[in-house]
């Protein structure tokens, strides 16, 4: 049951949801304080978004009790929620960017005078408003002009313009960088010291160990529990979601290195990235490192043909090639796995079987004409094989959890026969148990031969998972750190330019 407590703003009683053959929220009950950032822990498919869905209004339960601000409520749309005080602020920021700071927070209901909107009341309203949350920004600022954190600030302060008791934060750190993300999280604790609550969901233990007051876990749509941030450690709130005990986060390599598949010489694109060089073996993971904007997603789409290159040459076992398109890459033998899974990898609306077999048809085809019942056993095998998490291969993708979806994306480029798999930020936005599982498969890859090349913006992942890492400052390659070398310290020397090779 839920904690009975007056100081709690939200008291959660036995709610329930499902779906066609899933139940997504099973008795779910615990409670919210007021004032309070409490983290909601677990992994991809846990159901914590089916329950803010609850919560906001976009779902409604099939069973239970929402209790908030002492009352029985029924929330049965975003606008409820909104007059109830309860403000959600989604991983896909909802920022009109043709308009600017101030009248994203109050569009739809400018101050008006007179029977036209009051321009400098609605600015004047928006800038006490930053000010009261301590956001430095300029409301009158268009939003395409602000970078992702500014955009996520906005947002914020929109909420909190609904005199909001209670404020959901779903991944809002996932596209940031350390310093905007540090911003953000003081942000995250003046709502908290000014009464306002907040749910934060992160997949990030040290934002949840640097924020939240206390953390509740769901695992399988169940809830396990809720401990104070003072009275666990990452490895017990670990053990919590993944209901075991996870020893060592990235598996041992035993790499054994072979022949050179990839070579890239003097890559560039004319401006923001210039004179790569490089080589991958098979058998090696090469981990491409450095900070946002550095140019390690730039080279990996000029690589595989997705943007085109300048100057340089490819070269696959050691023979050079012509990569005009992303159709050319994967004749050649290239894959990628972009940073975008849901815009890039992923068709949402077709099944599993659809996307696992859709980058090389031809293998399924007999007369030109695509043989469905090979299609299905490619599928399968290929769910079994990497564990994906699906009621069959004809669910459709959008239903999967991350980590899934992002299992599904590996089988479709594995089921093309790639010698080489370029994997930008495998496993953002995917929780601990799921990013193992990725981490036991790149293994998997190596050891049977393929050239893995790793872009990661996590330092301690770049490093639990490479052989050698190339860092890049400012689109060049700034230096190589070989394993036994390997520190936080001198990759991020290079990282910032202030060590060169």
């Amino acid at each position: 049951m839920a904690e009975q407590n007056k100081d709690l703003i939200l008291e959660l009683q036995g709610i329930s949801k499902s779906f066609p053959g899933v139940q997504a929220l099973d008795h779910v009950s615990f409670g919210v304080r007021r004032g309070e950032v409490l983290a909601l822990a677990g992994e991809n498919g846990a159901g914590k978004s089916t329950l803010m869905k609850i919560l906001s209004g976009s779902y409604r339960k099939d069973a239970g009790t929402i209790v908030f601000d002492g009352k029985e409520v029924e929330i049965d749309s975003p606008k409820t929620a909104e007059r109830l005080g309860l403000s959600i602020i989604h991983q896909e920021l909802n920022v009109m960017q043709n308009l600017t700071a101030a009248e994203n927070i109050y569009l739809g209901r400018q101050p008006r005078r007179h029977g036209v909107i009051d321009w400098k009341k609605m600015n004047a309203d928006a800038a006490a408003l930053f000010a009261r949350l301590g956001i430095d920004l300029d409301v009158t600022a268009r939003a395409g002009s602000l970078s992702i954190a500014q955009q996520q600030m906005v947002e914020i302060a929109k909420a909190v313009s609904f005199d909001a008791k209670l404020v959901i934060m779903d991944e809002p750190t996932s596209s940031l960088t350390a310093q905007e993300t540090n911003i953000l999280l003081e942000i995250i604790r003046g709502l908290s010291a000014g009464g306002i609550a907040v749910i934060f969901i992160t997949h990030r233990m040290d934002e949840i160990f640097a924020a939240a007051d206390r953390a509740a876990v769901l695992r399988d749509g169940a809830y396990i529990g809720t401990r104070e941030i003072s009275e666990i450690d990452v490895s017990g709130l670990i053990s919590m979601m993944i209901g075991r005990t996870l020893t060592q986060q990235y598996p041992p390599r035993n790499a054994r290195i072979g022949e050179c598949l990839l070579e890239v010489e003097g890559l560039g694109d004319g401006g923001r990235v210039q004179d790569i060089s490089f080589r991958v073996h098979a058998g090696e993971v090469l981990g491409l490192a450095g900070l946002v904007g550095a140019g390690r997603t730039e080279t990996a789409r000029m690589i595989f043909g997705a943007d085109r290159k300048k100057t340089g040459k490819i070269l696959l076992r050691g023979r050079e090639v012509s990569i005009r398109s992303p159709r050319d890459a994967i004749r050649n033998g290239l894959a990628l796995v972009t940073e975008d899974r849901k815009q890039e990898g992923l068709l949402l609306r077709q099944s599993v079987q659809a996307n696992t077999v859709m980058v090389a048809l031809e293998k399924i085809c007999r007369r030109k004409i695509i043989h469905y019942p090979s299609a299905r056993r490619a599928a399968e095998a290929y769910v079994k094989d990497l564990r994906i998490a699906t009621p069959s291969v004809d669910q459709r993708a959008v239903f999967l959890s991350g980590g899934n979806q992002q299992k599904v994306v590996l089988a479709k480029w594995l089921f093309s026969d790639a010698e080489v798999m370029i994997l930008d930020e495998p496993t953002r936005g995917i929780d601990v148990g799921s990013k193992r599982e990725i981490y036991e498969i790149i293994n998997r890859l190596a050891e049977g031969g393929k050239a893995i090349v790793v872009i990661s913006s996590e330092m301690e992942e770049v490093m639990g998972i490479s052989d050698r890492i190339l860092v890049m400052y400012e689109g060049r390659i700034a230096g190589e750190v070989r394993r036994e070398d390997f520190s936080q310290q001198l990759i991020s020397e290079f990282a910032i330019g202030g060590r060169k090779l």
